[in-house]
């Protein structure tokens, strides 16, 4: 049995496009032809929002899997309007309660039911340093940071890749930084690019992304409930996200340019 591909997209700052990254990164996947699911862990729900996905009240969520040791999350998956595209989306009522092991979600997309159906899991995690994130960060293969290049929000990333790497010294040593990604990104602006001249002297040239422009049409697009590949299409937004699509794998060897 293969196992899918497991990319966590985080951030500690909140509005840090966490979400918009999720939603477009699976739909370009999704659309070259990949069996892609996107697991909301982030209370705010907004994954699944973005991919026109609501929660009934009393439905299964990804949340579930941390409230009852029985659960499977296969039953949680939904699938989107768009072939290849499904979404276990985020019980917004969800409260820690109790000890979690930080395994649970590995455990979870090792199933059969998980494993056998998806070359690619993509999660989507709270801004927030708790036992959510840092199950994220133990199931996953690699890590994307989408960042506003503000100098707050580059604080922010340095706080996060501490946490990445006591994460792969311990509970996931496969766990690997697969790149910085500057959302709302402006050339013309010199504070933007002197906060990337400062993550790229720090973190290397090689794990800075490409980047995704500013653009309204991506916030146009996540109101309506579509990825922007499919509410607009010709959009500066959409060509980002659609060669961000084609860079990661890249940059992420045996992944899915090779699967």
């Amino acid at each position: 049995m293969t196992a899918p591909f497991v990319l966590s997209v985080s951030n500690r700052k909140g509005g840090s496009g966490k979400s918009t990254t999720v939603v477009n990164l699976a739909a370009e996947w999704a659309a070259r032809h990949r069996r892609v699911l996107v697991v909301d862990l982030d209370t705010q729900g907004h994954a699944g929002l973005g991919l026109g996905i609501s929660v009934a009240k009393g439905a299964p969520t990804a949340h579930h899997i941390f409230r009852d040791p029985t659960f499977d999350l296969s039953t949680a998956v939904v699938e989107s309007a768009w072939a290849g595209l499904a979404c276990a989306p985020a019980d917004p009522l969800f409260q820690a309660e109790g000890p979690h092991g930080l395994d649970v979600l590995a455990r979870q997309l090792r199933r059969p039911a998980i494993a056998e159906a998806f070359d690619v899991v993509i999660l989507d995690t709270p801004p927030s340093l708790d036992f959510l994130l840092m199950n994220a960060l133990a199931a996953a293969d690699g890590v994307v940071i989408p960042m506003l290049p503000h100098a707050l929000s580059a604080e922010g990333v340095k706080q996060l890749t501490r946490l990445l790497y006591r994460i792969a010294t311990t509970a996931n040593p496969g766990l690997r930084l697969v790149g910085l990604l500057p959302v709302t990104l402006n050339s013309r602006i010199n504070h933007h690019q002197s906060v990337l001249d400062e993550v790229t002297r720090q973190f290397g040239p090689e794990r800075v992304l490409r980047g995704i422009r500013t653009d309204i049409a991506l916030a146009e697009a996540f109101a309506a409930g579509k990825p922007a590949r499919v509410h607009a299409p010709r959009s500066r937004g959409a060509m980002d996200y659609f060669l961000l699509a084609d860079e990661l794998p890249q940059l992420w060897p045996g992944s899915l340019a090779a699967s």
